[in-house]
């Protein structure tokens, strides 16, 4: 016997459980209620506004664009916030170590002995074992975060005590500067070990980068070009060298921090060649050894010195391409290096074969 409706609906059952003729009958009601609201719809569309053969399509597309009837969310219960009540502070007992003399006496700092709150450093009674030196240097291996056998790494070389060999292959691993992240390797120099005559530029380009070698490409071969007419040759009683080993990027000009982290190289090259004049090509260059603001303008036509031995400012070979007038002026340059020379070997002893 089916279940009356009203008990149903009291133990809130109805219509999750309900009789299957009261099931039929709802359904035969929904299928009634949706017959009616598709006509409903399709008399909403009037067939007058539309195309002969849009008639029967419209109706139907009325029917289909019925908005469905929207089910409500379930209610759910929101948790009630409670209030945070911070703990107690749970009082700890406090046990300052004082400062022990150690064996020789002396008192040692606070930053030198270990904190009290590592279990390791403290006895039973919550000091140390009494030998606060002992303590201070275990705790100072243990705060710098080293060992107590690590081995420490030798000190390098001063540059000033290098050798040819030895300063190449310090220049090759040099990390001074921001310069040898980029660089493709380093220009140490080329030519005559020997040379009296010292030729410095500013500092590697994109070529000399690539190739290791200052001064190539169209610049370089006007330099050779140069010395051939002051009857010098590359490689012969000259040796080329940069103020700077690495290419700075884009060409751009040297930072100080840069110039100073490569000037030991250069004061180096120059103790060990012992040149009786060099030649500084560059505005950069000059500024650089010379330790001056001054143009490049007004360091032309006289003699300077650098490290004891006399120098000549000329326009760098790369500026001489952009501006050809100036050649002129970069040839008397040349001719008051050649004189400069000459002097020097009738003052000094000949101790090195002189050009001719």
């Amino acid at each position: 016997m089916p279940w009356p409706k009203a008990i149903l609906e009291e133990f809130g059952l109805w219509p999750v459980w309900m009789s299957h003729d009261a099931a039929a009958a709802a359904a035969s009601a929904a299928q009634s209620d949706v017959a009616t609201l598709e006509v409903a719809d399709a008399s909403a569309v009037n067939a007058d506004d539309l195309p002969p053969w849009d008639v029967p399509a419209a109706v139907a597309t009325a029917a289909a664009v019925r908005p469905a009837a929207r089910v409500a969310a379930p209610e759910t219960a929101v948790p009630v916030a409670t209030e945070y009540r911070e703990p107690a502070p749970v009082a700890r007992a406090t046990n300052p170590r004082p400062a022990t003399p150690n064996r020789t006496g002396a008192v040692s700092r606070a930053n030198d002995l270990p904190p009290d709150d590592i279990p390791m450093w403290l006895d039973s009674e919550g000091y140390g074992d009494g030998d606060a030196a002992a303590d201070a240097a275990l705790w100072s291996i243990v705060r710098d975060g080293g060992e107590a056998d690590a081995p420490q790494r030798p000190a390098l070389p001063a540059v000033e005590t290098l050798d040819w060999e030895a300063l190449t292959e310090r220049v090759a691993n040099c990390r001074l500067c921001g310069l040898c992240e980029k660089r493709t390797q380093t220009v140490f120099g080329v030519g005559d070990r020997e040379a009296d005559w010292l030729l410095v530029g500013e500092a590697p380009g994109q070529q000399e980068d690539l190739q290791g070698e200052p001064f190539v490409g169209q610049a370089g071969k006007l330099l050779d070009n140069m010395l051939r007419a002051s009857v010098l040759k590359r490689g012969e009683n000259v040796y080329i060298a940069n103020v700077l080993k690495c290419r700075p990027p884009g060409n751009r000009d040297p930072e100080a921090d840069e110039v100073a982290s490569c000037e030991p190289y250069l004061k180096r090259q120059v103790a060990l060649l012992k040149p009786r004049v060099i030649v500084v090509m560059g505005r950069f260059a000059a500024q650089s050894i010379l330790r001056t603001q001054a143009s490049i303008a007004s360091l032309r036509g006289r003699v300077h010195e650098y490290e004891g031995v006399p120098v000549i400012v000329t326009y760098h070979p790369a500026y001489l391409l952009r501006s050809l007038p100036d050649k002129a002026k970069a040839w008397t340059d040349w001719c008051l290096a050649r004189a400069t020379y000459e002097a020097v070997c009738e003052s000094t002893p000949a101790n090195k074969p002189i050009a001719n």
